[in-house]
């Protein structure tokens, strides 16, 4: 199984690219350049593990494409599951969406209280599905 980080962002700047002190304001507005960051999901999933399960993120601001977004990347890279967030909700509510289904996994106000975090119903959810992979696959 491979549980992916979410990406912090698509885009970075090249260490070559940093000044080596602090930027000036006296030089006038501010232009950055930012290149994407490489997509390791493909040769993930079609080159080094094709017979593993691969677990994506995708986390979002606008909750109407989520879902659209998530299943798309289940097209593109071919893998098992996308947990499937919303910044203002990614701490008490996500979806993992699979080529066959979409699961709500959501924190009560109880849970939260007791200091459960949205992760460990993610993990028992993965752990599940990820054995019923292996099990199909013998």
């Amino acid at each position: 199984m491979f549980y992916l980080a979410a990406a912090v962002s698509d885009f970075y700047v090249p260490v070559s690219e940093m000044p080596e002190h602090k930027i000036q304001s006296s030089g006038g507005p501010l232009q950055i350049t930012m290149k994407m960051v490489p997509k390791m999901l493909s040769p993930l999933v079609k080159d080094w593990a094709p017979n593993a399960f691969v677990i994506s993120f995708k986390l979002e601001t606008n909750p109407s494409i989520v879902i659209d977004r998530a299943r798309n990347a289940l097209e593109i890279y071919r893998h098992q599951a996308v947990v499937a967030n919303i910044l203002e909700s990614r701490r008490s509510f996500v979806v993992i969406v699979t080529k066959e289904s979409e699961t709500k996994l959501v924190l009560s106000e109880e849970e939260e209280e007791n200091g459960m975090e949205i992760e460990e119903k993610i993990v028992n959810d993965l752990k599940s599905r990820h054995t019923t992979f292996i099990c199909d696959k013998n």
